[in-house]
């Protein structure tokens, strides 16, 4: 009977799997690098199928509650002049149902839904030893300790992935741009808004929530992959210096304030492209397994129903973990490819020619005089709605091969 899990990663997926695996019986232990929780971050969306996670998890309405309550943005030209105005779900192409979440605020109500799990912050896995019975784990600083499972729930640049299955770059498919986030001061005096301001090969976005004293500012650029230490903080502000010197606008006073974001984060964008998601006792979700970049908008959605299929596979097994596996595969393989093609909306997002930053603003300023415009915008919701339930979920309660499941698998 597999009882014994420890999941990487304190994020989205991770915390999301540790209440289903809990809630099939497990004892379930979380380690997290990060020192702490940590708050705050940049809006995510919730969609489709994830949301229906969050329903059966009854937490659908704390999330609603927590909704970061835009009220638009604006797409300007170059010298930061208004070119049309929308109202936050045509943004974002979000329906009714959709949720935009600061990711901070969905991690913790995540976490605070965990009660009885094992938190261990400020550590991560040095080691992974299988045998027959389960797998031995060392730690940075805590004792080895012995588990039945492992699940990496540990992000894009996975601890677990890359001790289980090799380094990163056999499974990391670069989308040839960046993209850093980092909070500044609110210098446009934002309310509930975002403005997007796009020059060829690189675009700026700034915003601020209900829940946010200060603004966030998204930068993203095209560029080929750039050699730099992840940990390099310094360096990595330097090239967003470099990239973003010429644009204009406010990136001058942002980039000054860059020094002093206490969030500053940068990275490429990629989409991890994996044969199997699990190998003997170790298996991974969320980004790690599957990421499809931040150009997708579904990385959170993917996570939460990833972490809810793989623990109701789990517990539909019997403790059979290569069943398991091998059926949380088979459910979810459709799914991810779908959404990992949305990551295609990079090129809407950052033109890669002076031809098309040109169509685009001129389409944008056209917009609210176009014939049509409304059945336009409508289908591409329509698209990105069939992407996020392109899944049937199972029952919450699975029905065991031979029994049904009480306590454990």
């Amino acid at each position: 009977m597999t009882k014994n899990i420890l999941i990487s990663g304190a994020s989205i997926a991770g915390p999301a799997l540790a209440y289903w695996l809990r809630e099939h019986g497990c004892t379930v232990t979380v380690v997290e690098r990060s020192p702490e929780p940590r708050p705050g971050g940049y809006k995510i969306d919730v969609r489709g199928r994830a949301m229906e996670v969050l329903e059966r998890m009854g937490l659908a309405d704390e999330v609603r509650r927590h909704h970061t309550d835009m009220r638009g943005g604006a797409f300007l030209d170059r010298k930061g002049r208004t070119v049309v105005e929308m109202d936050a779900d045509t943004v974002g192409f979000r329906e009714p149902t959709d949720v935009e979440i600061l990711r901070g605020d969905l991690a913790r109500i995540l976490r605070d839904a965990t009660e009885g799990v094992e938190y261990v912050y400020g550590d991560s896995i040095t080691s992974l030893t299988e045998d027959g019975t389960g797998v031995a784990v060392t730690f940075e600083r805590s004792l080895p300790r012995r588990f039945d499972l492992v699940m990496g729930a540990d992000g894009l640049h996975s601890t677990v992935r890359a001790l289980a299955f090799g380094p990163e770059e056999g499974f990391l498919r670069s989308l040839g741009h960046h993209i850093a986030i980092f909070s500044v001061p609110n210098l446009l005096d934002l309310d509930r808004w975002e403005t997007i301001q796009a020059e060829k090969g690189r675009t700026l976005n700034v915003y601020s929530t209900r829940q946010d004293t200060q603004a966030k500012a998204a930068f993203m650029f095209a560029s080929p992959d750039l050699a730099y230490d992840r940990r390099d903080t310094a360096r990595q502000q330097q090239v967003l210096a470099e990239v973003f010197a010429p644009h204009g606008w406010i990136a001058p006073q942002l980039l000054a304030a860059m020094p002093d974001a206490p969030d500053f984060y940068f990275d490429g964008m990629s989409v991890v492209e994996m044969d199997s998601w699990s190998t003997g006792r170790v298996a991974l979700v969320g980004d790690a397994a599957y990421g499809p970049s931040p150009a997708s908008g579904q990385g959170t959605s993917l996570a939460l129903v990833g972490a809810y299929v793989l623990a109701h596979a789990l517990a539909a097994a019997d403790g059979d973990h290569k069943a398991a596996f091998a059926a949380y595969e088979e459910r979810m393989r459709h799914f991810v490819a779908v959404n990992q093609k949305q990551a295609n909306n990079i090129k809407r997002m950052v033109s890669g020619s002076g031809f098309m930053l040109w169509l685009n603003r001129t389409m944008m300023r056209l917009m609210p005089y176009l014939p049509g415009t409304a059945k336009i915008m409508e289908k591409v919701k329509a698209e990105i709605r069939d992407v996020a339930c392109a899944i049937e979920l199972p029952e919450t309660r699975p029905e065991s091969r031979t029994k049904p499941v009480r306590n454990g698998f």
